[in-house]
């Protein structure tokens, strides 16, 4: 006990001659870093390490970087000096960089809107390169650089200079959509075994329906005919169609091709064993398996026209449609209901179609 107290007592006598050589300021630091040590490891009592947090990092690294090298390397630390010097230049380099982020530095980013804009134009106008672009800005007043249009559409994986004078199916089926039919046939068989066909065509803006007949032999006068009587009723509604899509099935015959022709309608057809050419007929058709076809027992031919003529009526008059924002093809939306008293108060019945394979709502009269 005496070893260890004269250890002691000489210890603490050089510690008193090491700290008539620092300064006021210097011994006040040093104590803050101290009493700082001792907020840390209270914090932490029962841990098996000591941990600092950002905000102790920062408190230390700036308080014992005024102080001497010397004498920092002799202060009583839970960490070395050096993790100390490590957290300074940490803290410096954040510094820094939030400074320079402040800064702008190279040329100022181009707006959304021009953005915006610039694609717009891309998207719309396929065979424009990025100086037809440029160009068009320059019309309407928006003054970038040609370069700037070239990043833009770069950056958005669109080809600056492209070589698109050719025009994708995707790109006829939107700047046509006014103007376009789609027509298909649908295979079903009875009860009794006998296999019927149908013939429907269906226009892509309106998404009305049209079921042209119903048949166990497509013909090729048949189907003539059946397909002649549509084209009058487009011409009685004031419906200028163009293009006409089909398959390459051979129930079509080549006269409807030259009927078609003179009613100014184009017929298209679509490439082998690509169905998704017809994607609007050939969803219509997967509805009309799902929503009657398979859950309906069709007896016969007759029973199979009646059946598709309440399902026409059906699909065209209350069937809703995303396409459409949820109206039907033949039936607007009704303005919505804005009195509370008449919410709270609804009075729905329902309508039963084709033996409650299908139900309507609608308000009580």
């Amino acid at each position: 006990m005496l070893l260890r107290l004269a250890y002691l007592a000489v210890s603490n006598v050089f510690a008193v001659l090491r700290l008539l050589s620092l300064s006021d300021r210097d011994k006040e630091v040093e104590s803050l870093a101290l009493r700082h040590q001792i907020a840390v490891l209270r914090r932490q009592l029962g841990s098996a390490r000591v941990r600092f947090a950002p905000e102790d990092r920062a408190f230390l690294a700036a308080l014992l970087m005024r102080l001497p090298r010397g004498v920092l390397r002799r202060l009583r630390l839970v960490v070395r000096p050096d993790t100390v010097l490590r957290w300074h230049r940490d803290l410096m380099r954040q510094r820094h960089a939030a400074a320079s982020g402040r800064r702008r530095v190279g040329r100022p980013r181009t707006c959304a809107s021009i953005r915006r804009l610039v694609l717009r134009l891309a998207r719309e106008n396929p065979s424009w390169g990025y100086r037809r672009v440029h160009g068009e800005l320059a019309l309407l007043g928006i003054g970038v650089a040609a370069s700037t249009v070239w990043e833009i559409l770069k950056t958005e994986g669109i080809d600056p200079a492209p070589d698109r004078a050719s025009t994708t199916w995707a790109d006829f089926l939107r700047s046509q959509a006014d103007a376009l039919l789609a027509m298909d046939f649908i295979e079903t068989v009875t009860l009794v075994g006998q296999r019927q066909y149908i013939l429907a065509v269906i226009e892509h803006t309106t998404r009305r329906v049209r079921i042209l007949g119903t048949t166990a032999r497509p013909t090729h006068l048949w189907v003539t005919q059946a397909i002649r009587n549509p084209v009058m009723e487009l011409e009685d509604t004031g419906f200028r169609a163009r293009f006409l899509i089909r398959d390459r099935d051979a129930k079509y015959p080549a006269l409807i091709d030259e009927n078609l022709a003179d009613a100014g309608i184009q017929t298209v057809l679509t490439g082998v064993r690509i169905p998704r050419m017809n994607a609007v007929m050939e969803r219509w058709a997967g509805i009309l398996r799902r929503e009657l076809l398979d859950r309906t027992m069709i007896w016969n031919e007759r029973h199979l026209r009646r059946a598709l003529l309440a399902y026409e009526r059906h699909y065209n008059e209350h069937r809703t449609h995303r396409s459409l924002q949820s109206a039907a093809p033949l039936r607007a939306l009704p303005a919505p209901i804005t009195e509370p008293e008449r919410i709270t108060r609804l009075d729905i019945r329902r309508r039963d179609r084709l033996g409650c394979v299908i139900h309507e709502y609608q308000h009580a009269a």
